[in-house]
């Protein structure tokens, strides 16, 4: 018997190459039924669902309710920039920039990190900061560099400072 995980991860890889929005949030709602809207991954789940089909609108309160929930170490994360994304989209720039500014304050060394630094940057050139936001990208693709680290970490530096 597979579990509800497996079941989960199912969806999603179908709907990459098959299913259609609604069809992945009929489906993934289904799923999390059986859990029930007290359960944190359940109502992530229900918020990807969403969010995949184009419905940020309807993916922002679920993805809210699952983070007060109380979401584990690998799903948090995921959590935090799905929303900060999804506001984004529907123009909560401020807010989204807060969300992915605590998220890398609070962990650093997050396998996350360079995805909070990829939609960090599309936030701040969302809301105007194109300099911030080319800095960022930098500093993330620093660490990945086989050379050039302090140059281009000075680089980036300057070229953020150039919005303020």
């Amino acid at each position: 018997m597979t579990t509800w995980e497996e079941r989960i991860d199912e969806v999603w890889a179908v709907a990459a190459n098959e299913l259609a929005g609604d069809e992945v949030i009929a489906r993934i709602d289904a799923l999390a039924a059986e859990r029930g809207q007290d359960d944190a991954r359940a109502e992530f789940e229900r918020a990807g669902a969403r969010d995949s089909a184009g419905r940020p609108l309807e993916a922002i309160p679920l993805y809210r309710r699952a983070l007060e929930l109380g979401l584990d170490a690998e799903h948090e994360p995921q959590a935090i920039i799905q929303l900060a994304s999804s506001l984004r989209n529907v123009g909560e720039t401020d807010e989204a920039l807060v969300l992915l500014e605590r998220a890398n304050a609070d962990a650093p060394d997050s396998p996350y990190r360079d995805a909070v630094a990829v939609f960090h940057a599309l936030a701040l050139a969302s809301s105007g900061a194109p300099y911030r936001a080319l800095s960022v990208a930098l500093l993330a693709l620093v660490p990945h560099l086989p050379r050039y680290h302090r140059s281009m970490t000075a680089y980036a530096r300057e070229i953020g400072e150039r919005d303020t």
